[in-house]
């Protein structure tokens, strides 16, 4: 999962535009808003021998139960490893006064997304003294290894 928009499955019921209920499979990790927000991972799921979700820590400990209709379970979107740009030309916005660079936001699930890094004249002015900086560094590293 990497935390943007889906297209629901049929499975889950639900439109398109609807919060459809969130139906973990075993191993998933769910957040838990009966208990305070808690994240487990999904170790067995509603079925003949029970009525209920069981999770448990992912760095183990005392297991739960959840609702079998999963009302109360959320998904843990990916969280982002890293960001970089794309190499297209950067933009700037006169009336907005702001300057726009595309990137790819990168996943821990290996998903990407493309996004926009919007910056203020200032912060464009700092980012690139740093950078005038970082290719000083690489020159100086250069010409050391030579």
């Amino acid at each position: 999962m990497t935390g943007r928009a889906t297209p629901r499955l049929p499975s889950q019921g639900g439109e398109l535009g609807t919060a459809a209920p969130f139906y973990p499979r075993l191993g998933d990790l769910a957040r838990d808003t009966a208990k305070g927000g808690q994240i487990g991972v999904v170790v067995a799921l509603p079925g003949v021998g029970g009525g209920t979700y069981h999770l448990s820590p992912p760095g183990g400990g005392d297991k739960w139960t959840a609702p079998a209709d999963g009302t109360t379970l959320r998904p843990v979107p990916a969280q982002v490893t890293h960001i970089t740009p794309i190499q297209r030309d950067a933009l700037y916005d006169p009336r907005a006064q702001q300057g726009a660079l595309r990137v790819s936001v990168h996943y821990e699930d290996g998903g990407t997304a493309e996004s926009l890094l919007v910056l203020t004249p200032d912060q464009v002015e700092l980012y690139a003294s740093q950078f005038e900086r970082i290719i000083a560094q690489r020159e100086q590293a250069k010409e050391a290894a030579a």
